[in-house]
C-alpha cells in the first residue's frame, strides 16, 4: 500500500480521476453511455489529448471484446496510462562539478519554494549545494530564498534588489568553482513567455554562466504550476523557445485535481519529468517515477 508523500499528494487528482471513475464503470458491462461518460471524465481530469488517445483504445478493446465489463477498466487504463507516458524514469544526475541547475519559470508557480526542496533533496543525498538569488527584480524573491538558505544552512550569493542578474549569475558560478560546491541552482526572475526583454535575458544569463563554467548550465529546469493544467504545456513550448529546457518540475500537485495533466506534459513536449511537488514543507518532493506516479493514483488507503 502507498501512503507515503507522493500518495497523500495526489489525493485530489486520484479522488477526480480514479474514484470517479471506480464508481462510473462499476462491475457491470460497458455499453454506449457509459464509455460516453467516461470520456467526459477523463477530459474534465485534464488528461487533454492523451484522454483521446485512451478513449480510442477504449473503444478499440471494447469493440473487438477485449474490454468488456468494468472490472477491465481500471486495469487497462492504468497499463495504457503507463504506455503513453513511457515507464522509464529520467532523472536528474549530478554528473559535473559545480553541477549548475538554471531555474526558470512563470510568476506564481512556487518556483523559490521548488528551489528550497530541490537544494534540500540534493543536500539529503549528500551534495554541497550552494543558490544563486539572481532574480533581482523583486526584493521579496531575494529575501526569501535567503530565507530559505539558512534554515537549510546552504550559501547564498546575492546583491541588492535592482543589480544586474547575469553579472550576479557568473560571480555565482566562479563562487561555485572556488569553493568547490557540488550543485549550484540559479533561481531566475520569475516571467511570462511574452515579456522578450526578459526571455532575452535569461538566455543571457545562460550563456553568461556557460563562459565561467564549460557545459554549463547542465540542466535548465523550468517549474510548472501543477494547477494551471494543460496551460502549463503552452508555457513550455514557450519557454522552450527562448532557452533550451532540459527538465521540468511540477509544483503545487497537491492542491489540485488536474495533476493528470503529467500525462500530457509527458507525451507532448517530449521532456523528462525531474520532479514534482506534492505538499508545502522543503520535505515534499519527489523524484518523478511515472510507475510510482500511476501506482499512486490506483492505490487504495
Amino acid at each position: 500500500m502507498v501512503l507515503g508523500k507522493l500518495f497523500r499528494g495526489l489525493r485530489k487528482t486520484r479522488d477526480s480521476l480514479v474514484t470517479g471513475l471506480r464508481k462510473l464503470v462499476g462491475r457491470g458491462p460497458l455499453d454506449a453511455a457509459t464509455l460516453d461518460e467516461m470520456e467526459e471524465l477523463l477530459y474534465t481530469s485534464d488528461l487533454g489529448p492523451a484522454a483521446g488517445q485512451l478513449m480510442d483504445a477504449i473503444r478499440t478493446a471494447n469493440k473487438k471484446g477485449e474490454l468488456k465489463d468494468g472490472e477491465q477498466v481500471e486495469p487497462f487504463v492504468r497499463a495504457r496510462l503507463l504506455e503513453i507516458m513511457g515507464e522509464a524514469s529520467e532523472p536528474l544526475v549530478v554528473d559535473h562539478k559545480p553541477h549548475v541547475i538554471l531555474v526558470c519559470g512563470v510568476n506564481g508557480s512556487g518556483k523559490t519554494t521548488s528551489i528550497a526542496k530541490l537544494a534540500k533533496l540534493l543536500q539529503a543525498e549528500g551534495h554541497a549545494v550552494m543558490l544563486a538569488a539572481c532574480d533581482t527584480f523583486r526584493a521579496a524573491a531575494v529575501e526569501q530564498l535567503t530565507i530559505w538558505a539558512e534554515r537549510l544552512d546552504i550559501p547564498i550569493v546575492k546583491r541588492e534588489t535592482g543589480s544586474d542578474p547575469s553579472g550576479l549569475a557568473f560571480d555565482a558560478a566562479d563562487a561555485a568553482v572556488k569553493e568547490g560546491v557540488d550543485v549550484l541552482i540559479v533561481d531566475t526572475a520569475g516571467r511570462l513567455h511574452t515579456q522578450k526583454n526578459l526571455m532575452a535575458e535569461l538566455e543571457k544569463i545562460r550563456r553568461v554562466i556557460g563562459r565561467r563554467i564549460e557545459g554549463a548550465p547542465h540542466e535548465v529546469l523550468l517549474i510548472l504550476d501543477g494547477t494551471t493544467g494543460q496551460n502549463a504545456i503552452a508555457q513550455a513550448r514557450e519557454f522552450g523557445q527562448a532557452v533550451e529546457v532540459t527538465g521540468l518540475m511540477v509544483s503545487k500537485l497537491d492542491g489540485t485535481a488536474r495533476g493528470g495533466a503529467i500525462v500530457s506534459i509527458r507525451e507532448q513536449l517530449g521532456l523528462p519529468v525531474r520532479f514534482i511537488g506534492v505538499g508545502e514543507s522543503a520535505d515534499d518532493i519527489e523524484r518523478f517515477d511515472p510507475d510510482g506516479f500511476v501506482d499512486a493514483l490506483f492505490e487504495t488507503e
